[in-house]
């Protein structure tokens, strides 16, 4: 590695873009990378970075880019994630993305031994959930004060400040990925063993000071690989997703109705995927832009007592509380990797990569923070 960092964020939209931000922030050489030259273009002139027309389907080109990079950051669909993965660790660069998807991150965790031989770091889940909330819940489980945890709890939502419409949400990004977390099966701890629930399942209420009472329902993703790193010492384990009352609902009726399926369907003639269809809509017809607020409530008991952290963050002005939370995990981890303060190598989940107290003094400079309750 070069003295300054050099850096390659694929992808240019709301998250790349904050990523490209912060890294140049942090002393980075920054390239900024998009099959869409003036999303790329638009970006770069912002922050005074480079930018590259670069189609992440296109694995050759990838590579090579990734060969003149020391790490990159992948904030583009979770579908690209083995491939850009596999590439980053052929090519000796450090690699960073969002993850999301269980399948997805376990076929990237593969690369473990490609990883150590090559002398880098393969990270996925590096967002927010999974991501940072995992690593919170990895540090009170560290800290707790008995060898057996009972229970482990990580709420998660990301909300408009004034909500509208019957669904009470806004659009903060593609909505594959919000459709995803509400399709695929839950994994969670129960009775101390790995097992799955459905999604838009187990719903409670939350009460939350000027955002409650808020309801909450199992996703998918948002464990990452705790499940199967905590099983065993970890009777209780669960993910769920904030949102507004009646918003889960809604989606569940949606599931039930078939409107999730993805196979296609001949209608008066026409075939189409329900799925596509709700995809569409979702992308025209959901509000987007206005302000937000991300919410994290993480509460570990164990022996005899509860330990909890709760991060408010806030549309700043430049980004979207989303973003920052999204984008600033990885770029706080990929500083960290690249000045050699996290030596790990190898291919793993952020939860047992990033030391927690470590990536909260990073976080802090950019004013996301967790506190005890």
């Amino acid at each position: 590695m070069t003295s300054t960092p050099h850096t390659l964020v694929l992808g240019a939209g709301i998250v790349g873009t904050a990523a490209a931000w912060d890294l140049a922030r942090r002393g980075h050489e920054v390239t900024i990378a998009d099959a869409n030259v003036p999303a790329a273009a638009a970006a770069a002139d912002e922050f005074g970075l480079d930018h590259e027309q670069i189609d992440v389907g296109d694995i050759a080109a990838v590579e090579e880019a990734m060969e003149r990079h020391d790490a990159v950051i992948a904030a583009v669909p979770y579908s690209y994630g083995p491939g850009l993965a596999a590439a980053a660790a052929t090519a000796r660069c450090h690699y960073f993305d969002f993850g999301g998807n269980p399948t997805i991150v376990k076929e990237q965790l593969r690369l473990n031994a490609r990883a150590i031989a090559n002398d880098v770091a393969v990270v996925p889940d590096c967002g927010l959930a999974p991501g940072v909330a995992n690593v919170l819940a990895a540090g009170l489980i560290a800290d707790a004060p008995s060898e057996v945890v009972e229970s482990v709890q990580i709420h998660v939502g990301c909300l408009p400040q004034e909500p509208r419409g019957a669904l009470r949400y806004q659009l903060a990004f593609y909505p594959g990925g919000l459709i995803n977390e509400y399709a695929e099966p839950c994994e969670i701890v129960a009775g101390g063993t790995t097992t799955t629930v459905e999604p838009l399942t187990r719903f409670e209420q939350v009460e939350w000071d000027r955002w409650g009472p808020l309801e909450a329902f199992s996703t998918a993703g948002g464990t990452s690989t705790m499940c199967q790193v905590y099983e065993g010492t970890v009777q209780e384990l669960e993910y769920k997703t904030l949102r507004y009352p009646g918003h889960g609902s809604v989606f569940q009726a949606m599931r039930e109705l078939g409107l999730f399926d993805t196979q296609a369907r001949r209608v008066k003639g026409v075939e189409i995927a329900p799925r596509s269809l709700l995809l569409d809509l979702l992308a025209k017809r959901l509000p987007s832009g206005s302000p937000d607020v991300v919410l994290v409530r993480v509460t570990v008991a164990a022996g005899g007592s509860k330990a909890s952290l709760q991060m408010e963050d806030f549309h700043d002005g430049r980004f979207s509380a989303l973003a920052r939370t999204t984008a600033f995990p990885a770029t706080a981890l990929c500083d960290l990797v690249l000045r050699g303060d996290i030596r790990f190598r190898g291919a793993a989940a952020m939860h047992t990569v990033a030391d927690p107290d470590r990536l909260m003094r990073e976080l802090t400079q950019v004013g996301v923070v967790a506190v005890p309750l």
